[in-house]
Formats: C-alpha cells, sequence, structure tokens
C-alpha cells in the first residue's frame, strides 16, 4: 500500500518527486525518503511521519540531481522508524530500492544473507530485496555494472521472491538509468518529452504527463531521459500500450474545498451521470454494458451470481445482494474476497461471479478473482480503474467512471458501485421477468438519481450542525432493514474510519436480540426508516430505542412526519424506490460522519493507519 515516484530527466528531481509523493500520500504516511544519484554518488534522505517532515529535512539538508527514487510508506515489517523507511541500500551502498508489496519469505532469505556476510540495518522485507539484488550482482564479479548486469542480477532476485512487490531501482555506477518491476503491485512508467517517471498511482505523474504504460505482472522496465525498454522477468522484450490518462491534474486537487473527501462526497451528483452515461436504453426499457462480453443468452443461462469485495465494496456487494434478487430473481450471495480466496465453497458450473474494487488492485479481491477463474467460473469485475491489473484479469466487468478518489475513506465509489449493480439487476431482470414497463420506469428513475442526490447535499449545513452536535459521544450504532442494512454497515464504517470512534452497524430487526443492551444515553441510534415496507417495523424499534432513554437520528423520506414524533433528529432524503434509496440514505451518513470528524480535529483525508488501495494481504 505504499507509494513510489520515480524520475529521470532534464528537471530537478526533488521537485518533481515530493510533488509526486503528496499526491501519493493516501497509500501510507508513516514514513518517507528518497535517493538522489548525483555524480556517481547516491544521497540518501529519510524521515519519520508525513511527507512535510522530509521536505522539511530536504530544506536543511538539500540535494540536487536529475535522477532518483523516493517512497512513503505503510509499514508492513517493522515499525515506524527512520532505519525502516525506504530507500534501502545493497551491502555495497551502490544500490538503492523503494517497494511496495510484501515479500512472504523474507526471513528465509534474510538468514541466508545473513550466512553471506550481509549485516542489516532494519526489520524491513525490502532490505531484504535490495541485499538479495547487490548479492546476484557479486556472484557475476563483473565490473563495471552495465545495465544487462543489473537486469539479468534483478531477474535472478526476483525469481527467488514469494510475494508481491512494485519496485524502482537505482544503481550508482548506473548514471540516467532508472529501473522497475512489478508482480501483483501496481506500476505505471509516466513518458514525457525528455524525462520518464515510474509511480505507484497515475495521480502522482498527471501534473508532468497524461502518456502512461501500465506494467504487467512480471514485466521490467529501464527508463532514461529520451526512452525506455520494457522487458519480461523471464528475458526478452514485452509489446505494451501507451495510454493517455483520462483525468488531469485539476481532478486530482482539492480544489475550493478543504478536504479530498467533502469535494468527492460533493461530486457524486457527477460521478453517477458518469456512471450512468450511454449505458441507459430507453428503446429496450434496459441497461447496456456491452464490457460484460455475455450475449442476453448467456446471461440468461446463470443459476446463481456471487459478488464478491471488501470493506465498502463489500457493503456494496451486500446492496447488490438484495438488488439482483429483487428485480432478477437470481440467487446471489455475498463473500469477502479475503475469505473467498480461501474458501473451497461449492459453486455450480452456470455461477456467475462479480469482484468489486475502486483501484482494481486490492490484494484480497484480485486472489479472489484469480480462484474464481481458476476454477472455470466466469468471474466478472466492477472497477473504477480500466488498466488495473484485476480489470485486465477478468473475463469482462463495468468501468465505473467515478473519476479519481483520493480521500481515504471511499464515498463517491460506493455510490457508483451500488449504482452500477442496480444496472446489472435492471439488464438480468429484464432478461428474466422485468416487463418493459417496469424497465422504462426504473430508467425514469435513474435518471431523475443526480438531481436527488444534489437536494441532500443541499442539507450539508443542518448535517454539519447535527454532527457537531453529537461530536462528544463516544459510541455509536447504525441500524438498517433489508437494503439498508448494509449502508448502515457503510455508514458505521466511515464513523469509524475518520473518527475513530466505535461505531458499530446491525439489522433493525436484530435490536432486542442483544443488541439492545448496548443502549443508553450517551450512545445514539442513527436509524434509516425510509417510507418502505419495513418502516411501521423500523418505527416500533426507534420506539424501543427510546424508551431505553436512547438518543435517535432517523434517516427518514421527505413528508413522513411521523418521523419527528418518535426521532431527536431526523435528516431527510427525497422520496425514491427501494433500490435507490442505499444511494440516498449513504451520502448524509458520509457528511456525518466528515464533519463530526472534522470536529474532533481529525485529519479525514489521511486517517491513522490506513492506506487507500490495499495492495498486500
Amino acid at each position: 500500500m505504499c507509494g513510489i515516484v520515480g524520475y529521470v530527466g532534464k528537471a530537478e528531481a526533488v521537485p518533481v518527486l515530493l510533488d509526486g509523493l503528496r499526491r501519493l500520500e493516501y497509500r501510507g504516511y508513516d514514513s518517507a525518503g528518497l535517493v538522489i544519484l548525483r555524480d556517481g554518488e547516491l544521497f540518501r534522505r529519510r524521515a519519520v511521519g508525513r511527507i512535510k517532515n522530509l521536505a522539511k529535512l530536504l530544506e536543511e539538508q538539500p540535494v540536487a540531481g536529475h535522477l532518483g527514487i523516493c517512497h512513503t510508506r505503510w509499514a508492513t515489517h517493522g515499525g515506524v522508524s527512520e532505519a525502516n523507511a525506504h530507500p534501502h541500500l545493497d551491502r555495497s551502498g551502490e544500490l538503492a530500492l523503494v517497494h511496495n508489496g510484501v515479500i512472504e519469505n523474507y526471513r528465509d532469505l534474510r538468514e541466508e544473507l545473513i550466512g553471506h556476510g550481509c549485516e542489516f540495518r532494519s526489520q524491513t522485507d525490502t532490505e531484504v530485496l535490495a541485499m538479495l539484488v547487490g548479492r546476484e550482482l557479486d556472484l557475476r564479479g563483473e565490473t563495471p555494472v552495465t545495465k544487462e548486469l543489473l537486469l539479468g542480477a534483478m531477474r535472478k532476485a526476483l525469481r527467488r521472491v514469494q510475494g508481491t512487490y512494485g519496485i524502482g531501482v537505482v544503481h550508482r555506477q548506473l548514471p540516467g538509468m532508472l529501473f522497475g518491476a512489478r508482480r501483483g503491485s501496481p506500476l505505471v512508467l509516466g513518458i514525457g518529452k525528455g524525462e520518464h517517471f515510474l509511480a505507484s498511482d497515475v495521480a502522482a505523474l498527471v501534473t508532468h504527463t497524461r502518456e502512461v504504460v501500465y506494467l504487467k505482472d512480471y514485466e521490467m522496465v529501464t527508463a532514461w531521459e529520451d526512452g525506455f525498454e520494457i522487458s519480461s522477468l523471464a528475458g526478452g522484450g514485452c509489446s505494451y500500450e501507451i495510454n493517455t490518462v483520462e483525468f488531469g491534474a485539476e481532478e486530482v486537487s482539492k480544489g475550493k474545498y478543504p478536504h479530498y473527501m467533502l469535494k468527492e462526497i460533493f461530486e457524486q451528483p457527477n460521478s453517477l451521470r458518469d456512471t450512468m452515461r450511454g449505458r441507459l436504453s430507453s428503446e429496450e426499457a434496459t441497461a447496456i454494458l456491452g464490457g460484460l462480453n455475455m450475449s442476453n443468452s448467456e446471461l440468461r443461462s446463470v443459476e446463481r451470481v456471487v459478488l464478491s469485495g471488501c470493506g465498502t465494496a463489500h457493503h456494496a456487494a451486500m446492496v447488490g445482494e438484495y438488488l439482483i434478487e429483487s428485480m432478477a430473481q437470481l440467487p446471489t450471495e455475498c463473500e469477502f474476497a479475503s475469505e473467498l480466496r480461501y474458501r473451497n465453497a461449492p459453486m455450480p458450473k452456470d455461477t456467475l461471479v462479480f469482484v468489486i474494487s475502486q483501484s482494481g488492485e486490492t490484494a484480497d479481491t484480485l486472489a479472489a478473482l484469480q480462484e474464481c477463474r481458476r476454477k472455470g467460473h466466469r468471474s466478472l469485475a466492477i472497477c473504477n480503474n480500466v488498466a488495473s491489473t484485476i480489470a485486465r484479469e477478468s473475463d469482462g466487468g463495468v468501468y465505473m467512471h467515478a473519476g479519481p478518489e483520493i480521500g481515504v475513506a471511499a464515498t463517491k465509489s460506493f455510490t457508483s458501485q451500488v449504482l452500477v449493480l442496480n444496472l446489472i439487476a435492471l439488464l438480468i431482470g429484464r432478461i428474466h421477468n422485468l416487463s418493459s414497463m417496469q424497465g422504462r420506469e426504473i430508467l425514469k428513475e435513474l435518471e431523475q438519481l443526480p438531481e436527488k442526490v444534489e437536494k441532500v447535499l443541499a442539507t450539508g449545513d443542518a448535517i454539519a450542525a447535527l454532527a457537531r452536535k453529537y461530536a462528544s459521544c463516544k459510541n455509536f450504532l447504525f441500524l438498517g432493514r433489508q437494503a439498508n442494512y448494509p449502508v448502515a454497515l457503510e455508514g458505521a464504517l466511515k464513523l469509524k474510519e475518520i473518527s475513530y470512534l466505535p461505531a458499530t452497524g446491525h439489522p433493525t430487526a436484530e435490536l432486542k436480540h442483544g443488541i439492545i443492551a448496548l443502549i443508553n444515553e450517551e450512545t445514539p441510534s442513527v436509524v434509516i426508516a425510509p417510507s418502505d415496507a419495513v418502516f411501521d417495523k423500523n418505527l416500533s424499534n426507534i420506539e424501543e430505542i427510546r424508551a431505553r432513554k436512547g438518543p435517535v437520528i432517523a434517516v427518514g423520506t421527505e413528508g413522513n412526519r411521523s418521523l419527528e414524533e418518535v426521532a431527536d433528529d431526523v435528516i431527510w432524503i427525497p422520496e425514491a424506490p427501494d433500490y435507490l434509496v442505499p444511494i440516498l440514505a449513504t451520502i448524509p451518513l458520509q457528511l456525518f460522519a466528515y464533519h463530526l470528524a472534522v470536529s474532533l480535529g481529525c485529519d479525514v483525508d489521511k486517517p491513522r493507519n490506513l492506506a487507500k488501495s490495499v495492495t498486500v494481504e
């Protein structure tokens, strides 16, 4: 989950590297460091904490040069310390390496290298990799080090590695040359005029170039000012495609907003429009999803659907289970990707699998996809990065078009995922049982959704005041029924992620089966209670909470005044059909979590211990 940036070109490297690191800080912020290669010498600077600490160190100990690599760390092996910060050096001190991923067999490799006289200065698995490449160079015994020698040493070392990696490498004897390789962790090459870049994410590059090559697993890259080469871990060249990044620097900046999270919450009307654009067919009264790569007859033969994801994506999958079963009458179930990859669950041959991941690089979700495909199941992806590993390795899927999401706490990606699942449910439903009249009614409601979201966002000031009112509370309960139960889980997750307050989500009907023991005057219950078939049941549960003096914040449908009689506070959402309420009900919970965290002084864009893209197990 760490962030990597590399640069080679005519410009001063340090400003480019720091700018890229700041744009990748959502990937990790335990420590940061860089190495600059100049005049045959490596200059390393490392600092614990945020990137601003590294920037301050560089003001005190400046370094100049046109080639460098840098890293922002999310700790996996070893505590947060300068010694564990990247880049790490090999035994000779001539090779520097930065790494995103996990080397699973690092202990065995470390013991072997110690036996060969290597002295380790850190607790990290990354230093093992640096030492291993250096050891392979030593074994060749040739001087000076050439590009071919270093690539050969990297290949031999990486073949011995078990786990995942995206790496950047520079060597003292190879001025003007930047090296990289990937397996299981993202790495992208940026192509400029007289300069080239490496990064874990294109967000680090868009201020400099929008022409990129997304490296595939088991590929290596060598870049210099005026060119680059891509080769395989086995040796030999690789074909590649130069892609143009769809978004620019403005879309990865905060603009007028104080935080990325707030900006992304308010981008949801447009992100939802973009998710739907070109996918609604009034003529056929259905959704058009050509990326599934499945004909209607193939979709009709599906007997079972499995939806899988992690965290917020799993909550979206849970909503999708309700949607597909209600619209298409097709048995559907959800699996945590982290469990599905290890389970030996019985899956009939006509099972269709959807994996959901904003980044398209989530390690557990990727492994679940690979396992399902290995067993012969058609496996499709819902993701926000068309060039991601999950997108490339799936049999097809749906690109969300939600735009870049920088805030660690997912917001617009969740609502876009739920909207995509609505489109899938509509498509399959029309094949099976929905009439054209029903299909057109669903399309009409979908088209009105962005405007209804704008109405919810217009209540932001009132939600902010409500958040401040409850900011002194130490625990929260979130409750919902049917498709709004996963919304309760998502609301609780948002609050936990950015305010660090204990919050749990539950089915409202489970209240009296144990949860009610938690009710007291200091614990607010956020109850999602729209005007639906179970509204009266929700009302009864609210009465049970109030009877025990528990404060109640209700999320209800405009015009339903009976909620005001039983709830302490009510957040209103526009009237909508059941299948769209989860989207509308989620947005006030995002705003509530955001404003509560801000009132507590929390860093909502970079919550402690979290990173945006979970690319390690």
